[in-house]
């Protein structure tokens, strides 16, 4: 046998194979076959601790990628949850202006500051929870109280006071609403 197959850290079946065809040619010594059975012992537990630590190795990477895919959409929900005040203020006030600031065109600057802000969080994939007329869920919702309405049917959202959101799975912020009763 060559000094190149010795190289590997593992010695694989084949090599196995020759190592015995090579002590059997040197006939059936009883301590040769003792130095074989211990080396295929040590050998197979070498293997072994080997395919151990590849296999702890990719266990640990995919917990990682894991890991690591997690604080990023954790770090995104906080960051939206810091940027939805700014989004709710910008919508109060752009409910409340009056007409004759609304065609001022520093007023135009603060509606592409608002749609920019809106195009931000459409970009990280956060949609508004749809409420108004929707049936109350309360894993999207919560009630702050009832009213009467004769817009929608009992047990649906007649009034939204505070826009809710989500990203993908995860509710960031349920939406405040009132439902009819």
């Amino acid at each position: 046998m060559s000094d190149e197959k010795f190289e590997n850290d593992l010695i694989d079946e084949a090599d196995f194979e020759e190592v015995e065809e090579a002590i059997e040619e040197l006939g059936e010594n009883e301590e040769c076959m003792k130095a074989l059975a211990a080396a295929r012992e040590e050998a197979a537990q070498y293997r072994d601790s080997a395919l151990r630590s590849q296999a702890e190795l990719a266990n640990a990477r995919k917990r990682f990628e894991k890991q690591q895919s997690q604080a990023y959409a954790s770090a995104n929900v906080e960051l939206v949850r810091k940027l939805l005040p700014i989004l709710d203020d910008f919508d109060r006030a752009f409910d409340n202006v009056p007409g004759t600031i609304a065609q001022d065109s520093w007023f135009t600057g603060l509606e592409l500051v608002q749609r920019k802000l809106g195009g931000i969080l459409e970009n990280l994939q956060v949609e508004e929870i749809a409420a108004k007329g929707q049936p109350f869920d309360p894993h999207v919702h919560e009630a702050l109280g009832q009213e009467p309405s004769d817009e929608v049917e009992d047990g649906a959202v007649s009034r939204v006071m505070l826009k809710g959101y989500r990203l993908g799975d995860k509710i960031i912020r349920p939406a405040l609403v009132y439902v009819a009763a």
